[in-house]
């Protein structure tokens, strides 16, 4: 049902709808000027998604946009990232950010800019791309910041790096790009800046969560030992999905009985693999978890239990030692993202100036992951903040919130903006931030 909504919406109701919240005011003359160019940018983009790591010509527009405003380009860094530095003078250093790559999704929003790309991922499976992420909008956004910046240069000063960074949906990006030099290569940032687009949020808003805003991230397999044999004679086996399975009830109460009722945290099996017949007790089990916390405490708490639950049920099962699961917690970890307070107030009340107070929605924290964290990780820390513009049509918002409805989400084939109070605000908001935290002349 909630597809079938999302749908209609995304597709048949475009268009702004009298009434709808929040009102979006006429783009400043700068602004308005680039949208009709910025808007067949967002088309393009979204019409040629690359996946994680292969962002070869997504990167190469994105640089030569931001090599005609002036900035020094340089391309290639961490895989496909590009680093835009432009000087004016003293001041602070701004780090904005924006991602390039899209995901292994198929297009179903009926939009004529559709994507109909195919790709082969890096494991040689052949997947329909799709920009379900919003980054197609970030990245328009990131230019067409770019330009207000350039255009407004006698009125600030400080040096402006601007990134483009591959494989975010991968969280592995930023840590390709801090490993190949982003801060010892490059102006060390003094505060960091980016975006994140939200499906469950009107066009033309705007969202910060201060402090924990987004969740540490790991994946963790686990392999399952047993002693297979015939279905029929169980006694003269261990079954490996019997072992499973118990391990997978008992990993429930780890949070519900191990961590603080007032601790968010998050342990889901989310892939069961094992046996090959009806009558074959097979002689292993293969499981997937994706582990969510937001401080690093709790963290290693959750990764150990998972390893100790795991071993010592097999034990109690009767497995040998030389046969104990093995619990392997993958390295495609991302750190949660922490908004420092102070700047994201900073940078709020920047915003709620540039665009009215009316339009800054309340959000909370969630548990998805986001790779922007890693660069306010740095020692010593750099105060980071990464907020939200909504995407959703204001008329389909106010209908499902009218209705109580579910509010979608990103990483569905469904997603398409409402792309002109969208871009708009987006642009509003990110230059206000900077211009907040660079020195004013």
């Amino acid at each position: 049902m909630l597809r079938r909504i999302i749908v209609t919406g995304t597709i048949a109701v475009l268009g702004a709808v009298a009434g709808a919240q929040p009102e979006v005011a006429p783009a400043r003359a700068d602004i308005a000027g680039d949208l009709p160019g910025l808007v067949e940018l967002y088309k393009d983009l979204h019409q040629h998604p690359e996946l994680s790591f292969q962002e070869k010509e997504t990167s190469r527009r994105i640089a030569g946009e931001m090599r005609s405003l002036g900035f020094d380009v340089t391309e290639g860094v961490g895989g496909y990232g590009v680093v835009c530095v432009l000087r004016n003078g003293d001041g602070p250093t701004v780090m904005i950010r924006t991602d390039l790559d899209a995901l292994p999704i198929k297009e179903q929003t009926g939009v004529p800019w559709a994507s109909n790309v195919r790709e082969v991922e890096q494991n040689g499976q052949e997947v329909s791309v799709m920009h379900a992420c919003g980054h197609d909008v970030h990245m328009t956004v990131f230019v067409g910041t770019g330009r207000r910046l350039v255009r407004e240069r006698e009125h600030w000063s400080g040096t402006l790096v601007m990134i483009g960074q591959p494989a975010e949906e991968r969280g592995a990006g930023a840590k390709a790009m801090l490993v190949d030099g982003l801060f010892e290569r490059f102006p060390r940032p003094d505060y960091n800046l980016a975006i994140h687009v939200a499906a469950d949020l009107p066009a033309g808003s705007v969202a910060f969560v201060p402090e924990w805003a987004m969740a540490n991230v790991d994946s963790v397999d686990i392999t399952v030992h047993g002693i297979g044999g015939h279905g029929s004679a169980p006694h003269t086996t261990i079954d490996p999905i019997v072992i499973a399975a118990s391990i997978v009830v008992r990993l429930q109460t780890i949070v519900s009985r191990e961590i603080d009722p007032l601790t968010p945290a998050v342990v889901t099996v989310g892939s069961f693999h094992g046996g090959t017949k009806h009558n074959i007790i097979s002689e292993r089990v293969d499981m997937q978890l994706t582990v969510r916390s937001y401080d690093d405490a709790t963290r290693a708490h959750l990764l150990s239990a998972i390893e100790r639950i795991a071993k010592n049920t097999a034990r109690a099962a009767g497995v040998d030692e030389q046969l104990l699961p093995e619990v392997v917690v993958k390295d495609e970890f991302t750190p949660s993202l922490y908004n420092d307070p102070d700047l994201t107030a900073r940078v709020r009340a920047a915003v709620s100036e540039a665009i009215g107070q009316e339009r800054i929605y309340p959000y909370k924290p969630i548990m998805g992951g986001e790779d922007f964290s890693r660069y306010g990780r740095q020692d010593p820390p750099i105060p980071s903040v990464m907020f939200r513009i909504g995407g959703l049509e204001r008329g389909l918002y106010k209908r499902l919130k009218d209705e109580g409805a579910v509010l979608p989400s990103l990483h569905t084939p469904y997603f398409s903006p409402e792309l002109e109070p969208t871009l708009i605000t987006g642009i509003e908001a990110m230059s206000a931030a900077a211009l907040e935290v660079l020195d004013a002349k």
